[in-house]
């Protein structure tokens, strides 16, 4: 077992790398918890706006579109002063303006005007402040085309009941993304890190110098020597994983064991492992050199994560990325983890599709062993 012990000797003196990832892991894990416990299909509430209103019409309309923002906003009161108007939205002491013109009232609800308003450039708030006021206007015209008074259509705008929403759990998650989705969805950065960089630290390490000259001319066969490694990667590869799962009950316990969807997220962490070990043997067989090794983990750690939706959420991202990212073995497996938070149940067409996912994943491992052996079989001749 001298290859197999040579190969868990150099993963001891890296344990306090992989330990270093481990803690990154769980801390981004712990964050990501802080941040999402709280939220849910039941737990929405609006934001609310630092609106500034000029008000220089001083009619029903105006006062009701005051009332009603008030209900949402922190609605201030403001002088026409254009450079004090400024001064507040550059210091973000309000975030939206609202100038109300004189006839303002008239002219809207006969001519369809609409207000004049200044927001901070690129904020979110104001398309959610704009569909608002563009909401109560409409809704002001509306009664006053009925025959409504402006007094009365203002006051009736103003008294319309919210809609009632109901959340109907046609997927079997009531509507809600489990937490442990947001582990799982993290768990391809440690194996990529800690698998490609230890692995192929070890397998750079024996091709160094004349070691595969006395490799070869030892009394263990290749067979043996191939034998052993891959026992070695594979107790490396099943312990990492072992940790992440073991992690992932202890942080979420009994929700995490009474989904039905257990099965589906460990076989698909297995299928990603296979993809990991795949693409770690070929990064081994691109240098020797630790520094190269090092750049080269890196980029293909931050790149995948950050192209396939470990970093970005799949949703987030656009259509040429996500084009893109379909030819990455870790696009595949945040699809299956994205369609397990979806669906509490896994059957039909969805549990098609999730074990399509893995088989792809399956096929890029299988794919980059290829292309590694080919490359070693290359640099074996070229020696």
């Amino acid at each position: 077992m001298t290859v197999f012990k040579g190969y868990m000797k150099i993963v001891k003196a890296n344990i306090g790398l992989i330990l270093m990832y481990l803690v990154i892991f769980l801390g981004i894990t712990m964050m990501i918890q802080a941040v999402t416990k709280d939220t849910g299909g039941g737990s929405y509430s609006a934001e609310s706006v630092q609106i500034g209103i000029v008000d220089e019409d001083g009619g029903v309309l105006a006062e009701g579109v005051k009332d009603y923002l008030g209900q949402f906003h922190d609605v201030t009161l403001m002088e026409n002063d254009k450079e004090k108007l400024q001064e507040s939205l550059f210091y973000r002491n309000l975030e939206y303006i609202v100038k109300i013109p004189g006839g303002f009232e008239e002219k809207c609800l006969e001519d369809g005007e609409k207000l004049e308003v200044t927001k901070v450039p690129g904020s979110y708030t104001s398309f959610y402040v704009d569909q608002q006021i563009t909401s109560y206007l409409n809704s002001v015209k509306t009664y006053y085309a009925a025959g409504y008074s402006a007094s009365d259509a203002v006051d009736s705008a103003l008294d319309r009941q919210d809609a009632s929403i109901t959340m109907m759990d046609i997927n079997g998650n009531a509507g809600e993304i489990p937490g442990y989705t947001y582990y799982y969805r993290y768990i391809p950065y440690l194996l990529l890190c800690v698998l490609c960089y230890v692995l192929g630290n070890i397998l750079s390490a024996f091709r160094k110098g004349d070691i595969p000259k006395r490799m070869q001319a030892s009394a263990v066969s290749s067979r043996r020597q191939n034998l052993e490694a891959l026992l070695a990667a594979g107790i490396l590869g099943g312990a990492l994983w072992a940790v992440c799962i073991a992690g992932g009950f202890l942080l979420y316990g009994k929700e995490l064991l009474k989904s039905s969807s257990i099965p589906y997220y460990l076989i698909n962490s297995l299928a990603l492992l296979f993809v990991v070990l795949a693409l770690a043997y070929l990064v081994g067989m691109l240098t020797s050199n630790t520094n190269a090794l090092n750049g080269i983990v890196n980029t293909i750690s931050l790149g995948m994560c950050f192209l396939s939706g470990v970093f970005v959420p799949l949703d987030i991202l656009n259509k040429e990325v996500k084009t893109v990212a379909q030819f990455l073995p870790i696009y595949w497996y945040e699809k299956v983890n994205d369609t397990l938070s979806q669906f509490g149940n896994i059957t039909g067409s969805v549990r098609a599709e999730v074990l399509q996912s893995i088989g792809i994943q399956l096929v890029f491992a299988a794919a980059i062993v290829c292309v590694a052996m080919a490359l070693s079989k290359k640099k074996r001749i070229a020696a």
